[in-house]
């Protein structure tokens, strides 16, 4: 289970005078959930477009289960199965009929291909509506029978990028659900996100991708200790609190310079450099001023702290690198 089942070293790939990748090295475990984090334009899409044979790239090289993406494109494409941003699904046709047909494309025995279609139609929670026109069904639906689609022949490999855009938060949530139950039957899964707590949840492994190259990589818990960055934050009752405590009562306390305060979410945040002291000065202060604090709390890093001090950007849900390739032509 160790042994890497994608395989990727020093890849570049430019478009005209733009690189967009500058020397990419990856190890993709056989039955691991890999998330690639990256800002706008760091070069996910593009990444996994040569992975899955649609780009050739400039340098560098890349397989999947032993097959080079471009001296055995035909080996690769056997073992993958790619989910884009938005479902690909006919909405003329019912569940059942687009997996019968992917099924049929796919060149599954004709007795199995049925049998195939229930199979999916059933672990996807879509049974009750596999005769129903996809026309008819929510954004979450039509994102689980992508993926139901993409499993027609059993796939080694399975890219998602960004799989869950444009989804509630419910329908999240249950299609981590089904990211979960594929990599406990084996498949290894490449999940590019723009959602941060995505990749929290779901994968092994992250890497963050900025400027073109891995800036970091290793599991959550790995990528969050590297920034040392704990911080101790005090939580006020109404907004009066809040405001009276920063311009009365804390005004001139040693070490605040450095504080950070919410409106919106009603907190102080300190370094957790500031002195013990300081912190009981506090206490002592809003007491005095009869000032309701409702927590103090240690709050550690996480993932957008993460993300931002390697690509020095906010992670935000905005277009990808495949968005600005179009934007230029």
């Amino acid at each position: 289970m160790n042994d890497p089942l994608i395989e990727v070293r020093g890849l570049h790939k430019s478009y005209g005078r733009h690189p967009v990748l500058r020397g990419v090295d990856l190890d993709v475990r056989r039955g691991e959930i890999f998330a690639l984090l990256g800002p706008n334009g760091a070069g996910k899409t593009t990444c996994v477009n040569i992975l899955t044979t649609l780009v050739r790239p400039d340098g560098g090289t890349a397989a999947i289960a032993g097959a080079d993406v471009v001296r055995q494109p035909g080996a690769v494409r056997r073992s993958i199965a790619l989910t884009g941003q938005y479902a690909s699904v006919d909405e003329f046709q019912t569940g059942e009929e687009n997996l019968v047909m992917m099924a049929d494309l796919a060149h599954l025995p004709r007795r199995a291909v049925r049998r195939r279609a229930a199979e999916l139609l059933e672990r996807f929670d879509l049974a009750d509506a596999a005769r129903r026109r996809v026309s008819t069904y929510s954004g979450g639906m039509r994102r689980r029978l992508d993926l139901a689609i993409s499993l027609v022949a059993d796939p080694e490999v399975l890219v998602l990028d960004e799989p869950t855009t444009g989804l509630d938060p419910a329908s999240r949530t249950q299609l981590w659900e089904v990211v979960r139950s594929l990599a406990a039957d084996g498949t290894t899964i490449l999940l590019t996100t723009q959602y941060l707590e995505e990749a929290d949840q779901l994968a092994d492994t992250i890497a963050v991708l900025a400027d073109g190259r891995i800036a970091a990589r290793g599991t959550a818990s790995e990528l969050k200790a590297l920034v040392d960055d704990d911080r101790v934050r005090v939580t006020f009752d109404d907004t009066d609190g809040l405001t009276t405590a920063r311009e009365r009562s804390f005004a001139g306390i040693a070490g605040l310079t450095e504080a950070e305060s919410d409106d919106k979410q009603l907190t102080l945040t300190l370094p957790t450099s500031t002195p013990v002291h300081t912190i009981r000065e506090i206490l002592a202060r809003a007491e005095r001023d009869g000032l309701d604090i409702a927590a103090v709390s240690v709050v550690k890093p996480t993932l957008d702290d993460v993300f931002l001090a390697l690509t020095h950007r906010p992670a935000s849900p905005a277009t990808s690198d495949r968005d600005r390739q179009e934007a230029r032509r």
